[in-house]
């Protein structure tokens, strides 16, 4: 009767365990951009509640925080950003928010690769491209370092976010073998793209498209009027057909080049944030998906 009893009680608080393992409140995560929210939520699933520092739409170069931003900061429990220069306001951030632990940088372990040529705006990013999450493989490596921050701050969780991981690995991998099969279906020659500013350089170096800008890794970055008439040039020597806009970018100066050269608008670029859910790049699945896809269209010239 003793030990009847006293599986009662243990079964009793394995019980109560795990209820109030089930009803735990999520983990208050903040993501520094929308890109990498969705990544952090990919992984977290229901244990997390993300929220993004610069919204979808938003430029993560501009971007000024308000007080507002410092509240949410305060109140995280865990802080992400991308690294490599990116968010060059975060540091202010943290600082006025009182947020009492670190940000954890996802991009640890990534090789970056540096701008070709030194300007103002590339000091600013230590001559290193952030734009990290245009190559799907470094996306992979986020979320090996978002699986493990989050089993640190909630170990009842960990198998959650191990399957979460594994599931969103597989679906990367196959994002990544989807896009190198559509940029094979385009000539060499004709895989050249004009956008607006350096955002697509590990794209290019990852799946062999060579993209011109006049502006450089910022959006901030102001182009000169000779590198303006240089890149006319370039375009008209090497017939470039297809320009794009960004989403989050002022799209004056590009097309002001494209009306020089004769280039064809073919349509608007996710580089650095995802759409609105009801957008066509809701998720970074999507945004790659629909990048890749108007890209080759472009190339192949089939503009809109």
């Amino acid at each position: 009767m003793r030990n009847f009893f006293l599986s009662l009680v243990v079964a009793g608080a394995a019980l109560v365990a795990s209820i109030g393992s089930a009803n735990a409140a999520p983990l208050n995560v903040v993501a520094s951009f929308s890109v990498l929210g969705d990544v952090v939520k990919q992984v977290g699933g229901d244990r997390v509640k993300v929220s993004s520092l610069v919204p979808a739409d938003g430029d993560p170069h501009e971007f000024e925080p308000t007080p507002r931003d410092a509240g949410r900061l305060n109140n995280a429990d865990l802080v992400f950003l991308s690294g490599f220069g990116l968010e060059g306001w975060l540091d202010r951030l943290v600082t006025a928010s009182g947020y009492k632990s670190h940000a954890i940088t996802v991009s640890e372990g990534i090789k970056p690769i540096k701008a070709a040529e030194e300007d103002d705006d590339q000091h600013r990013h230590g001559g290193t491209d952030p734009h990290v999450w245009n190559n799907v493989s470094n996306v992979k490596l986020w979320v090996n370092n978002i699986e493990q921050a989050l089993e640190k701050k909630d170990p009842a969780g960990a198998e959650t976010y191990k399957a979460n991981a594994t599931r969103y690995r597989r679906q990367l991998d196959q994002l990544d073998s989807d896009i190198r099969s559509a940029i094979k279906s385009v000539p060499k020659a004709q895989r050249k793209v004009l956008t607006s500013h350096d955002a697509l350089g590990y794209y290019g170096h990852a799946y062999g498209v060579n993209f011109l800008s006049p502006q450089g890794l910022s959006t901030s970055s102001e182009a000169s009027a000779r590198d303006v008439a240089a890149l006319i040039s370039q375009i008209k020597r090497e017939h470039i057909s297809a320009y794009f806009f960004e989403n989050a970018n002022d799209p004056r100066l590009v097309t002001q080049i494209a009306a020089a050269t004769g280039a064809k608008p073919s349509g608007e670029l996710y580089v650095e944030s995802l759409s609105s859910a009801k957008g066509p790049a809701a998720d970074y699945l999507s945004m790659m998906r629909y990048n890749t896809a108007q890209m080759v269209a472009a190339m192949k010239g089939d503009h809109h």
